[in-house]
């Protein structure tokens, strides 16, 4: 009977090990990027926690409504500027910055979904506080990883007034299982993603944009490319079939995953204006 226990417990370490292996090579440290910030706009330095996230604000004249904007992982602010481009155009206060451990932001060497919700949270909150932001016209846009933690943000904060969601991903679990096969023995998948819950102190349930979405009070902008090959066309058909009314799915031809310029090809304007964002008079002059 000892001789069992042993046998199991080693097994259970042996298994542990694989599985912290394979969760840092697939989900392990962001690649470390920066680029050039849009033109006109303020270095800032935003409060969060015992830490603190770095981004850029482009201010807009009188009492304007204000866009928390969030990159994906392994991206950086700077991959947003097109679309902060494009929202700033619309007269909103966009604030664009790098999530814990991304860009010019110091952080974490495991980022998460939820790890990323904070982020949103913690920046939707300064900007808020802001001169000039219109605290109940704030308007959350994430891209992949970032458009899932902008619905997770949402979905406990009710005073959010729309998310733009750009190449969401539906199924966290699904896709980081498929991640995962070929890399570890496939009967340790479902051990590492407990292993991944623990280690982020979350479970996936609580975050899935599949369930987040439907706790959602505020309208939802979907974005996806038909050529999306890293979160395929099916993520966001799915959300919008879960949503229950509250969501627009726009398909964009001959985008990919990070075609964020592809919002281009969307009416942008007209959303905002249904959400009550955008008045009318600037979404018909846009």
């Amino acid at each position: 009977m000892g001789r069992r226990r042993w046998v199991v417990a080693a097994s259970v370490i042996a298994c542990a090990v694989a599985a912290d292996v394979a969760i840092k090579r697939v989900f392990g440290r962001p690649p470390r990027r920066t680029g050039p910030g849009p033109t006109h706009a303020d270095d800032v330095w935003i409060p969060a926690g015992d830490s603190s996230l770095r981004g850029w604000l482009m201010a807009a004249p009188g009492n304007a409504p204000g866009a928390v904007v969030i990159h994906g992982w392994g991206g950086n602010a700077a991959d947003m500027v097109p679309v902060a481009v494009r929202l700033h155009a619309l007269g909103i206060n966009v604030l664009l910055f790098d999530a814990h451990g991304h860009g010019r932001s110091p952080g974490i060497t495991v980022s998460s979904m939820p790890a990323f919700a904070q982020d949103v949270r913690d920046a939707t909150r300064w900007l808020r506080s802001r001169p000039g932001v219109d605290a109940a016209r704030v308007v959350l846009v994430g891209h992949s990883v970032g458009a899932g933690a902008s619905l997770f943000a949402a979905s406990r904060d009710p005073e959010v007034a729309a998310v733009v969601a750009l190449a969401p991903m539906a199924d966290p679990v699904g896709f980081m299982s498929e991640r995962m096969r070929g890399r570890i023995p496939a009967p340790l998948i479902p051990l590492a993603l407990r292993y991944i819950e623990r280690s982020i102190g979350h479970r996936f349930e609580d975050f899935t944009p599949l369930n987040t979405i439907q706790r959602l009070q505020a309208p939802v902008l979907l974005v996806h490319g038909d050529r999306d090959e890293t979160v395929p066309l099916w993520h966001a058909q799915a959300l919008h079939e879960r949503a229950g009314g509250v969501s627009t799915l726009a398909v964009v031809e001959g985008a990919d995953h990070f075609s964020v310029d592809s919002l281009d090809d969307v009416d942008l304007a007209g959303f905002l204006a249904n959400a009550g964002v955008l008045t009318p008079q600037v979404s018909d002059a846009s």
